[in-house]
């Protein structure tokens, strides 16, 4: 009778490993393209944002310069 009790509890343990392992690999392989769509998203925002900072930079320095040119008047 005790070895069908430490039989069963080796299995267990061993099937809770395996399954765990499963788990952890499916787990990784469902998040890897969420995280690359994500990173796109971010790469884009970060693309937009560049491109706004530097329209208003642009502006801001020919606003100066219209300025700097009206006042040497």
């Amino acid at each position: 009778m005790l070895i069908f009790l430490v039989g069963l509890l080796l299995g267990v343990l061993i099937g809770g490993a395996l399954c765990v392992q499963f788990l952890r690999r499916e787990i990784a392989a469902n998040v890897g393209p969420q995280l690359q769509q994500l990173n796109l998203k971010v790469e884009t925002l970060e693309s937009v944002l560049n491109l706004a900072l530097a329209t208003r930079h642009t502006e801001l320095d020919s606003y100066a310069a219209a300025s700097a040119r009206h006042e040497g008047r």
